[in-house]
């Protein structure tokens, strides 16, 4: 495939993004050669006349089912949210409510520019299957709760799911481990997931500090903080996603700075729930790598990507009371590169690069909200929507062209996505 006539992203050595002018040659999924390129007149071609293309967008945190439950309950905290509406509804799920959540999660996240998402759920391999068919890459895990005494059937159903995906999908599909949170699982259970990521050699998924609540109960629990009952479990001696991050403390952020792996930033569905602002300024100053996330459709209420990176913007400048704190080329290598790092998969996208995956997406730049073009880092984050997303590729294979998703019947999707919910509300 050659995308022709097109400008094209690229990140300095000094991480500012700049836009190009040439063409993109995709081989065998992967990124063949980038700028002026010769091809044979029997190539698949697109015309990038009036595109810009730039990599695509990774959502570093999600709970795709929970597509089912948007607006379902709003304008409480976390914990009311969380243990009131939530649980309760989410226990009655079945398979079939999973999938068809976990596909309309993905169909509205590729609309808006995302190729690459993290997922904690149960009944994941429906969520996987999901997947597979929407062409989407994802990082699933099976969710850890410790409900009851069970820790052996669930460890073995979520290293079962790292036996059955890891790889699947073409390679799209790879997964870790995902304790859900320090608040949901006591210390033997924690110490045996990090055991777990150890064996299976695959990543650690897990919430950390996302509100005062959470901070309280492990202290009052554990006599420690959250950072630090994760770090008596072995939690940061593993690669590690790190979802939210709102409260730290000095002595976090130096335990913080040695964690492979990274935070994923969530600041629409913080601000929403009252958690509170991520310092994420702090984070990158420290060392620590950060990228983006929505949280699940129940708590964001929006899976695009590009709201966000204004939300993440806004949020810091506030906090900081400085326009500067954060720039347009720092978000959008939180939303691209550094989420890539933090998912397991950087080396093979999160950029333009030759010899990566081919995870393109074409944004139209061909409106009035995105007239002129003084500098296009600013443009992306600052006035972009995911409603300006054209053309979606993802490991080389059109998923969305001129709006129109090739590998998912959004009318279908949508008339389940009802039905199924109708049905779930029926079972409370």
């Amino acid at each position: 495939m050659l995308i022709q006539n097109i400008q094209y992203m690229t990140v300095t050595d000094d991480g500012k993004w700049i836009a190009n002018s040439g063409d993109i040659l995709i081989k065998d999924k992967r990124i063949e050669k980038i700028g002026s390129v010769e091809y044979d007149d029997s190539i698949e071609k697109l015309d990038g006349r009036g595109m810009l293309a730039l990599p695509g967008l990774v959502n570093g945190h999600q709970h795709t089912p929970m597509s089912l439950l948007r607006c379902y309950s709003d304008d409480v905290t976390l914990m009311t949210w969380l243990n009131k509406k939530m649980l309760p509804l989410e226990m009655k799920m079945d398979n079939d409510d999973r999938y068809w959540g976990a596909l309309l999660s993905m169909a509205e996240m590729i609309k808006s520019g995302t190729t690459s998402y993290a997922d904690m759920y149960i009944g994941i391999d429906h969520v996987a299957e999901a997947a597979v068919e929407s062409g989407i890459r994802s990082v699933i895990a099976r969710g850890l709760i410790a409900m009851d005494s069970d820790y052996e059937g669930r460890l073995k159903e979520a290293g079962d799911v790292v036996d059955r995906w890891q790889g699947k999908g073409n390679g799209r599909i790879t997964t870790m481990i995902a304790p859900h949170s320090p608040y949901m699982c006591p210390p033997d259970f924690l110490k045996a997931a990090v055991g777990l990521s150890n064996e299976k050699n695959v990543p650690l998924h897990i919430h950390l500090a996302e509100t005062k609540d959470e901070e309280q109960m492990i202290q009052e629990k554990y006599g420690v903080r959250p950072v630090h009952y994760l770090e008596q479990a072995g939690v940061f001696e593993r690669p590690v996603l790190l979802a939210h991050g709102v409260h730290f403390n000095d002595e976090d952020f130096k335990v913080l700075q040695s964690v492979r792996g990274g935070i994923i930033h969530n600041p629409v569905s913080n601000a929403k729930l009252g958690c509170g602002i991520s310092d994420v300024k702090r984070l990158l100053n420290s060392g620590v790598k950060v990228g983006l996330g929505t949280d699940g459709p129940a708590s964001a209420s929006s899976l695009d990507l590009f709201f966000e990176m204004k939300a993440a913007s806004w949020f810091q400048k506030l906090k900081y009371e400085d326009a500067a704190v954060l720039s347009a080329h720092d978000i959008l290598t939180m939303a691209t590169q550094n989420g890539a790092d933090i998912l397991g998969i950087g080396e093979e996208v999160g950029s333009l690069t030759v010899g990566k995956k081919a995870d393109v997406i074409l944004m139209d730049m061909n409106k009035l909200h995105l007239t002129p073009s003084h500098e296009p880092a600013n443009l992306l984050v600052y006035a972009a929507t995911g409603q300006d997303v054209d053309t979606v590729i993802i490991d080389g294979e059109i998923v969305m062209r001129g709006r129109e998703l090739t590998t998912i019947d959004e009318e279908k999707v949508m008339a389940n996505a009802k039905e199924r919910t109708k049905e779930l509300l029926k079972r409370l």
